[in-house]
């Protein structure tokens, strides 16, 4: 979706933002194993990492800076569910910081079931957390009336891939 459409689901465009996410931590895990077989270069493996570790990181603090504070105004009886949303971000923050440190000391002998352990704890959280948002606030999303998102995207729904 390109910044000068309108929005009209917060909500919707949000699940878009996970799917996006899922993908990009599909292909993270794809360059740990090809780094691990001699299929991939360090550097690009880091870049992919730092790469998606930002977007990921991006999103949630958008939520927390924005989305939820919106939620939270409109839709007050949501406040317990964010406030475990952000609980939950900052699991996957401590997570994120864990794999970008394994990720940063790959050429020194890491260990790569360490490696995938990580990975694989980060989309387990990942999943969970995506599912359990989606699930109590899309409709509250797409109920949202925020002036001034229609004419730019919040950063909880920037992805790589749009127009800023």
């Amino acid at each position: 979706m390109r910044s000068d459409q309108r929005l009209l689901a917060f909500g919707n465009q949000l699940i878009d933002v996970h799917l996006w996410l899922r993908e990009e931590l599909a292909g993270l895990r794809e360059d740990v194993d090809a780094y691990f077989v001699g299929g991939a270069r360090l550097r690009d493996l880091r870049a992919h990492c730092l790469t998606f570790c930002s977007a990921l990181t991006r999103h949630h603090t958008g939520e927390d800076d924005s989305a939820f504070p919106e939620v939270a105004e409109q839709f007050p009886e949501l406040r317990p569910v964010l406030e475990e949303l952000r609980r939950d971000h900052r699991l996957v923050e401590d997570s994120l910081q864990r794999l970008e440190a394994l990720v940063a000391g790959l050429d020194e002998e890491a260990d790569p079931a360490e490696v995938r352990r990580e990975m694989d704890s980060l989309a387990a959280l990942m999943e969970t957390h995506f599912v359990y948002e989606e699930k109590r606030i899309v409709s509250a999303l797409n109920a949202l009336n925020v002036p001034g998102w229609d004419r730019s995207l919040p950063a909880f729904l920037l992805t790589d891939d749009v127009e800023r």
